[in-house]
């Protein structure tokens, strides 16, 4: 009996250790072959926790995103760090923090060296008008695909119209868009909840 315990609790161990590994490996990959920011790293963030490891349903990962992006940091760390608690606990947060940081932190730091040796090769500015154009591609894709997935009512599309707009055309912070936005919706449902309250009660009166 204590030798099929103590097999359950090393096979549980192992269990755990590899999927450390895989969460580390997986945020690491992310933060190695996605260029031009958090932003960027949506669509590959998407695809590797929900299609590929099946860590989020694909109808939380927007509220993830979005409260990655309300608190304070970059989208991609902030993200790593939650599905990273989600899979595996701390360390499990620990590690995808650590995966997504490392290559931009490396090859920073190695550009930060050679800059002015760097800024000076002329392929290198060609290079970077390629990879902006690939990044309004894989954010655009992200929009798109994200946007399917919504829950639209007359007041998200107004709240969605206006957000644009502002975000666009003026120079407020998108904090206080998202803030903005999370109000006015949790005004609107509990309008709406003490409205069909009222008329619960309205019907028993009668």
């Amino acid at each position: 009996m204590d030798q099929l315990i103590g097999r359950d609790a090393l096979k549980e161990k192992n269990d755990y250790q590899e999927k450390l590994l895989t969460v580390f490996m997986t945020f690491l990959k992310i933060g190695l072959f996605t260029f031009g920011g958090g932003y960027a790293m949506i669509p590959l963030i998407e695809y590797e926790t929900v299609e590929r490891h099946h860590w989020i349903e694909s109808e939380d990962i927007l509220d993830i995103f979005a409260i990655a992006e309300a608190t304070p940091g970059v989208i991609a760390v902030n993200t790593a760090t939650f599905v990273g608690y989600k899979v595996a606990g701390f360390w499990g947060s620990l590690l995808a923090t650590l995966g997504v940081v490392i290559p931009s932190l490396t090859i920073i730091s190695l550009i930060a060296l050679f800059f002015q040796e760097f800024q000076s090769l002329e392929w290198v500015g060609y290079a970077f008008q390629g990879i902006r154009a690939g990044v309004i591609v894989l954010i655009l894709g992200a929009v798109v695909k994200m946007g399917k997935k919504g829950e639209y009512t007359p007041l998200t599309v107004l709240i969605l119209m206006l957000a644009f707009g502002l975000a666009s055309f003026t120079n407020i912070n998108v904090i206080y868009l998202l803030l903005g936005g999370a109000v006015t919706g949790l005004a609107y449902q509990i309008w709406l909840n003490k409205k069909i309250s009222n008329g619960e009660n309205s019907g028993e009166d009668k």
